[in-house]
């Protein structure tokens, strides 16, 4: 269940990304971006020492970490 649950959030935090970025993908990428971002924006905010503690944490944080992945990846391609 635990897997089905981190799918939907990725979903929903790679479409938000997405959005804010102005970034075009399809819902695979999205949804890869959104677990990858959650990963990486758990880093960011334990760093800093903060921590989700609910769904609505969960999606904030993946939507940092993924808009930060955009962000580099656009560096990395220039």
């Amino acid at each position: 269940m635990g897997i089905i649950i981190s799918l939907i959030i990725g979903a929903i935090s790679g479409c938000i990304a997405g959005y804010i970025m102005k970034s075009s993908g399809g819902w695979i990428k999205n949804i890869i971006l959104g677990i990858v971002g959650g990963f990486v924006g758990g880093l960011l905010f334990s760093i800093i020492g903060f921590q989700a503690s609910n769904i609505l944490g969960s999606i904030i944080t993946s939507v940092v970490g993924a808009c930060v992945l955009i962000f580099i990846g656009r560096l990395i391609m220039k």
